[in-house]
């Protein structure tokens, strides 16, 4: 047996030690096809350029500053896929894979298939370490699709191969520019991968290009954020604007804001939808009164909003399971069930009203 055990040890030392001696090609991913950018920044993997638009407090500013919802688009010959970065300021420290790790999918026979993911330690600085991503795969191109962290800054990011394979850019098969712009829902709080919020599932479902602007805790309708938001060019605007504000901010925002971004966008849909149920509603009175009371009164303002402008429209998503088990991590954040049940109630009601303005 212990011959066995041995031979096992010494086989499992060379596989590691073979891997550690990959000769690796590395790409910057910004000189790949890197998607879902708002506007141009200094540091290709911030969302939005602070230096430009401003008002953001501290922790607004570092969310600025996180690559959620961007992806890289490439293609490969390689049997084996890794990353190596270089973490900017790691703002969340939590253990989900999702705030500082990449999320993978590999097209084949026409759709997008997760094909692995990774994490870094969050105190990583050593530039020259590769994490793999997948390996082992066969022989052949394969079209790949990269979500970068949720909740990390990056200075760089490198997609590595062995040398000697290809790596090139990826023609995006994303169509139109479709801006998501929200609460940690929309972000992508507590889902286990970067690629599992709800607007990620719905760009794969949809083939519709997503401009990911999710701001944890942070989705105010402030008048600074309308600012970069009237800057904004895509075909249509999805805003999930209820779950952050009081209810004095809505009543005080709502209208305001709605008004600005129809100004500023003549003649595109804009979206809104109204925030879903929160579990922890189940038993806390106070949750109840406070959440039932912003749907409520985001219905009545809605209500006026959709009278007074023909491109405005109202949803109500729906992210529960509705057979008495729980779809949410935290009595808050949907799961990535969770998640996935909120794209699955928005999807035909978002295409419908899109293919009034051409879009498919």
């Amino acid at each position: 047996m212990r011959k066995y055990i041995l031979i096992a040890a010494v086989f499992a030392a060379c596989i590691s030690a073979n891997a550690a001696d990959i000769k690796w090609k590395k790409v910057e991913a910004s000189e790949l096809n890197l998607c879902g950018k708002a506007l141009d920044t200094p540091n290709p993997y911030h969302r939005v350029d602070t230096c430009v638009y401003k008002g953001f407090t501290k922790g607004e500013n570092e969310q600025c500053r996180v690559p959620a919802g961007l992806t890289v688009l490439f293609k490969t010959d390689a049997e084996r896929i890794g990353v190596s970065i270089q973490y900017g300021n790691v703002i969340n420290r939590d253990a989900y894979r999702s705030y500082r790790g990449f999320d993978l999918y590999i097209k084949k026979d026409g759709k997008w298939l997760w094909a692995g993911a990774c994490t870094f330690d969050r105190d990583h600085k050593d530039a020259d370490k590769v994490v793999e991503i997948v390996k082992a795969m066969a022989p052949g191109e394969k079209e790949c699709l990269l979500y970068l962290p949720l909740y990390c800054e990056l200075f760089g990011c490198q997609v590595c191969v062995p040398e000697g394979s290809t790596l090139e850019t990826l023609e995006s098969p994303f169509r139109n520019r479709i801006v998501f712009h929200g609460s940690s829902f929309t972000h992508g709080i507590s889902c286990t991968r970067a690629g599992m919020s709800y607007p990620m599932q719905f760009m794969r479902k949809t083939g519709l290009q997503v401009v990911p602007l999710g701001f944890s805790g942070n989705c105010k309708m402030q008048p600074y954020f309308a600012d970069f938001l009237e800057d904004v060019e895509a075909d249509a605007y999805v805003f999930d604007p209820f779950s952050n504000p009081n209810i004095p901010m809505i009543r005080e925002r709502l209208l305001p804001f709605i008004d600005r971004m129809v100004k500023a966008h003549p003649g595109k849909p804009i979206i809104i939808q109204r925030t879903i149920y929160w579990e922890r509603e189940n038993f806390n009175t106070e949750s109840q009164k406070e959440f039932g009371g912003r749907r409520a009164l985001s219905d009545s303002l809605m209500n006026i909003a959709c009278k007074q402008y023909k491109d405005v429209y109202y949803l109500k998503p729906d992210a529960a399971l509705h057979n008495g088990e729980s779809s949410t991590a935290d009595g808050v954040h949907p799961n990535d069930n969770g998640y996935s049940l909120w794209e699955a109630s928005i999807e035909k009601p978002i295409l419908k009203i899109l293919k009034k303005y051409g879009i498919r």
